[in-house]
């Protein structure tokens, strides 16, 4: 069958087929969990998201995107909040419900891409990402910001954990597409990432990740930026 170019979806699968597989990739990244990666050592939440709770941050309804092992996931259920996460890799979301089996705790997983999710609009007061926005694509970029937009709540609020140029390599976006690679996430500056996301949300506070031991309980890498935002009327 001919491929076509008809609407703006056309569009954005074209631009998909320039780069790998996102489900495969993932699906092979967590099939040995033995790996040397920092998040697979530590399964407690990341130190951001534990300062936001101690502070008294206290959100109901709380979508995560790109949920993994369900570390984050976990953590806000056991603080009361109703939880609903999404991963795009089976072998996560296997993880992720023995992980909170244990325990007991109630969590929706879904094995589902954002842009396929289903959701009633506005009734998310909170959505979370650790780790997953470094990996979009650029032509996904206003997608993402138009479900965040759709997800949240009047006042609602929105946490990103992703690379800064220390974790990844600021790649542009040209060369994403010309080497038909992002390289293993992209390195956000400050300045770009913000720039991304200040027109529809207000910036509550935006710094480098404290870098934790592995043995302790909570995730963190200074590699990583941290941010919570809240988003604009």
């Amino acid at each position: 069958m001919e491929k076509k170019i008809l609407n703006y979806e056309n569009l954005l699968l074209m631009l998909d087929d320039f780069l790998r597989d996102p489900r495969e990739f993932w699906d092979s990244f967590y099939d040995d969990r033995s790996k040397d990666i920092p998040f697979f050592k530590v399964m407690g939440p990341d130190e951001n998201l534990v300062e936001y709770f101690s502070k008294g941050f206290a959100p109901k309804k709380v979508l995560e995107i790109g949920s993994g092992p369900g570390r984050n996931a976990i953590y806000m259920a056991q603080k009361g909040c109703n939880v609903t996460a999404l991963d795009i890799s089976e072998k996560a979301i296997e993880w992720a419900k023995e992980s909170a089996s244990k325990d007991a705790i109630q969590i929706d997983f879904q094995c589902v891409s954002l842009f396929d999710f289903e959701f009633e609009p506005h009734s998310f007061d909170f959505v979370y990402d650790c780790g997953m926005f470094h990996h979009i694509a650029p032509h996904r970029r206003l997608t993402y910001l138009e479900i965040l937009k759709n997800a949240l709540t009047k006042g609602g609020h929105f946490g990103i954990v992703c690379f800064n140029t220390e974790g990844a390599l600021a790649t542009s976006d040209w060369d994403i597409y010309k080497e038909r690679s992002l390289k293993g996430g992209i390195g956000y500056t400050e300045e770009r990432l913000k720039e991304i996301f200040e027109e529809d949300f207000t910036i509550k506070d935006f710094r480098r990740m404290n870098k934790m031991t592995q043995s302790n309980k909570v995730f963190g890498e200074d590699f990583l930026w941290t941010s919570l935002m809240e988003i604009k009327d």
